[in-house]
């Protein structure tokens, strides 16, 4: 289950949104294929970046570079509740204005090309002035401005009717959006104090694709009309399933190494013959498979890191799931370690279990707070469902109550490679232990999220979420969900006093002050027997060699501009 989508290498650390993985793949091969158990010889790197990093004048000028992409882009707009495809959001801040980028070590730096400072001017009330380089604009000759700004705001803070956002955090604590001295100094002022201030507005926007609620939701649908970035869209090919990149002519900045980048869609078991084909230029490693067909590939080099990125196992709040004590018990019947063992096989690198849903173990901040709820006892499980009033039956057959079997669907994509299917089919059994009978639903990858998670419709299911820093990224995924929008919390699972210590954290400027209520929070979260959390992810990639300034790392965004082949 080292599901193997979403964003590249770095990118995914500052992205507006919630990037999640879009296809749920394994990361290991158990039971049939399985190419053994490998010595854990691998470190993955904490706080650096392994994207063989090299000075400007080593890389060449020009060249394409080939990536691979696990599902057409049909929303571009990450604003929006169906823009939070991890690639989608990457691209997004290739082509558009990244005005913040993130280091290793995840603190945030002003893009010079479109900031020339930002900085808190006030503490009471909080108000931040960004200045904005005179010389940024967008490709249809609009100057950046205070404007643009304003219309993020104005268009993702959930106080308008009809926009479909995907996370208002941030944005609903900002009480104006003002001009400054001049149209290129922006004066954002805050209704109550937002410690994560640097992750809004990034990717910046033009106030033209957000002008009202139309425009908004359905004006970035197969396009993007126009582009302030280093890089723009050369071409989007759907019946090739191909979206080139190229550069911006009319970028200020230093120009980008790469004269190309071309993004084709594949499945994910496609990924690795592909590469190996010669036909992308990086791949998936962390599943037995991919790991023993790409690590001696000719001209490849193995990258490893340890970004924000963890795998988990969702709960669904329908029918029999809506009862608490029923996903407690779940949670319960569970081995994470086994899980972790079947899905750890055949990989040098240790996958190191997560107990907590907000922070990774590289994470200052970090604690356990699983409690006994995520303690495998199937004894346990047994009596929280008897007092649920399942009644145990024949051996062999699921519980009952009010006539109704305890029958639940584990939905998994079609694309899952074998050490997936081996992980689900260990929870069935797990399950089966205690009562639970437990169908396994494959679903086609490409609707996976459309017509599956995003409507809620599984009982079980796996992805990962990324990229969900700073702390304040995560809140989307477990906030209460207004009508109809979810913003991230798919299972639709939520309480005030989770909402209130979410917010409350996001809010508070004083950083142990801050992981105290984050903490507080998660252990509700475990509680609430929303998810189970597997394992922190590392990144184990395949890069064709002579590939600079790109790879796995830990909090880092990627700089596109540098992104090219040594000379």
């Amino acid at each position: 289950m080292d599901a193997s989508t979403t964003a590249r290498g770095l990118g995914r650390a500052a992205v507006v949104a919630i990037a999640l993985a879009l296809t749920v793949t394994g990361c290991s091969s158990g039971g049939s294929g399985s190419t053994g158990d490998a010595a854990k010889t691998v470190s993955p790197v904490q706080d650096a970046e392994d994207v063989n990093a090299q000075p400007l004048d080593k890389v060449k000028d020009g060249g394409e570079v080939r990536f691979p992409l696990q599902q057409w882009i049909t929303q571009w707009n990450p604003y929006q509740v169906d823009g939070t495809y991890g690639d989608a959001v990457e691209i997004m801040g290739y082509v558009e204005a990244k005005i913040f980028r993130t280091d290793a070590k995840g603190v945030y730096h002003p893009v010079p090309e479109y900031l020339t400072s930002a900085e808190v001017t006030s503490s009471s009330p909080q108000v931040v002035t960004y200045k904005i380089n005179p010389k940024a604009k967008w490709s249809d000759g609009k100057p950046i401005s205070y404007e643009d700004f304003k219309a993020v705001w104005q268009s993702t803070n959930g106080k308008a009717a009809g926009y479909n956002i995907a996370d208002p955090s941030g944005y609903e604590q900002i009480s104006s959006v003002e001009k400054g001295a001049d149209d290129q100094e922006v004066k954002v002022t805050f209704s109550s104090p937002y410690a994560d201030w640097q992750k809004l507005f990034s990717p910046l926007l033009p106030a033209s694709l957000l002008s009202g609620a139309d425009v908004f939701n359905s004006g970035l649908v197969e396009k993007v009309p126009v582009f302030g970035g280093p890089l723009k869209i050369g071409s989007m090919d759907k019946s090739a399933q191909t979206i080139t990149l190229v550069r911006n002519p009319d970028w200020w900045g230093t120009p980008a190494k790469l004269d190309k980048i071309t993004y084709r869609v594949m499945d994910t078991p496609a990924i690795t013959q592909a590469y190996l084909n010669n036909e992308v230029d990086d791949a998936p490693a962390g599943n037995a498979t991919a790991y023993g067909q790409l690590k001696d590939a000719k001209d490849t080099t193995i990258r490893t890191g340890t970004p924000w990125d963890e795998v988990h196992i969702s709960f669904g709040g329908n029918g029999a799931l809506a009862d608490q004590a029923v996903r407690q018990a779940l949670g319960r019947a569970i081995d994470r370690d086994a899980l972790i063992k079947v899905v750890n096989q055949g990989v040098p690198v240790e996958f190191k279990k997560l107990d907590n849903h907000l922070y990774m173990i590289n994470q200052s901040g970090y604690q356990n707070n699983s409690g006994d709820w995520a303690a495998f006892s199937p004894d346990a499980a047994k009596q929280l469902l008897d007092k649920a009033g399942w009644k145990e039956a024949s051996p062999g057959q699921p519980r009952t109550k009010d006539g109704q079997s305890l029958e639940l669907h584990f939905v998994v994509s079609d694309g899952s490679p074998q050490q997936q299917l081996d992980m689900v089919s260990a929870v069935q059994n797990m399950l089966q232990q205690v009562g639970v009978k437990l169908d396994i639903d494959k679903v086609s990858s490409k609707e996976y999220f459309t017509k599956y998670i995003d409507q809620g419709k599984f009982d079980l299911a796996s992805w990962r979420n990324t990229g969900s820093f700073p702390l304040s990224q995560t809140v989307a995924i477990f906030r209460e969900p207004e009508g109809d929008n979810v913003f991230g919390n798919y299972s639709k699972l939520s309480t005030p006093e989770i909402d209130s210590l979410l917010k409350k954290a996001s809010s508070t400027l004083d950083r142990a002050e801050a992981d105290k209520l984050y903490n507080q929070a998660d252990a509700k979260i475990w509680e609430l027997g929303h998810t189970v959390e597997l394992y922190q992810r590392p990144s184990i990639l395949a890069v064709r060699k002579g590939l600079a300034n790109y790879g796995a790392g830990s909090l880092a965004d990627t700089d596109i501009t540098k992104v090219g082949w040594e000379k």
